[in-house]
């Protein structure tokens, strides 16, 4: 499946001119660049920032992206709810954007595409590069649990103890529910889109660099980021308590 996956996206991909590429490398490393900025005032906080309106189901973190409280019945959403939250997760929330510059910041620093060199412009280069990428990731991931009506957010744990919500943060990282959000399913989707990206953007990238190899190696960052992502949703109201009590005692030992 994947490397039908692969084969279609280069294949349109093909057709694109590689002045529009550039031109949409440079726009969209503007762009980030601005929303990061943006979004650097929300960092000192981990607290869940809960959807504005009184639907609990749509929830998105700066941090760990898409999440369904304990407290909330876990349903499937509508189409319109797949868009908002799609919408919110890859364009909205300053996280892509903080995980756009991390990842751009280990290329720069591995000369990851020589090809573009160093300093500012192969920086806005290799930025622009993984904004690209992890947007086609979204739209990919999105669009195919959309199709197969398979759930697309992390649900938290209903149990209590550090190991059993552990193993619920692996696990989920590699099955998901159906429409009846209790039969589970592979989570294939996150790594479909993320070796589409990747494939992509070897249509772009100097060097001629091999499709294959670059999605394959996206696939399996996705496993490790994943599960990293999936745990911090999980622990994160933990954490946010720890965070808020060293704070509040440190300032009560202020004179």
């Amino acid at each position: 499946m994947a490397f039908q996956f692969g084969i279609g996206v280069l294949s349109i991909a093909h057709l694109l001119r590689r002045e529009v590429l550039s031109q949409l490398l440079y726009s969209a490393s503007r762009s980030a660049a601005v929303l990061m900025a943006l979004g650097l005032s929300c960092t000192a906080q981990i607290v869940p920032t809960a959807s504005t309106t009184s639907d609990k189901q749509i929830n998105v973190n700066w941090l760990y992206g898409s999440y369904v409280p304990r407290t909330v019945q876990l349903r499937s959403l509508s189409r319109n709810e797949r868009l908002k939250l799609y919408v919110r997760q890859t364009y909205m929330t300053p996280g892509i954007y903080i995980k756009t510059t991390i990842f751009a910041v280990h290329d720069q620093t591995t000369n990851s595409n020589p090809g573009w060199g160093g300093g500012f412009q192969g920086f806005a280069k290799r930025l622009g590069d993984r904004q690209i990428q992890f947007i086609i990731q979204n739209s990919v991931t999105s669009l195919g649990d959309a199709a197969v009506g398979w759930e697309p957010r992390y649900d938290r744990c209903r149990c209590d103890r550090f190991w059993p919500r552990t193993r619920h943060a692996i696990l989920r990282n590699f099955v998901t529910y159906d429409r009846t959000e209790k039969s589970l399913r592979p989570q294939i989707m996150p790594y479909l889109g993320a070796f589409g990206g990747a494939a992509l953007a070897t249509r772009w990238q100097p060097g001629n660099p091999s499709w294959q190899v670059r999605g394959y190696q996206a696939a399996i960052t996705q496993v490790f980021v994943g599960m990293g992502i999936n745990w911090l949703g999980e622990f994160a109201p933990e954490i946010v308590r720890v965070v808020r009590k060293k704070k509040n005692g440190a300032q009560t030992l202020v004179p």
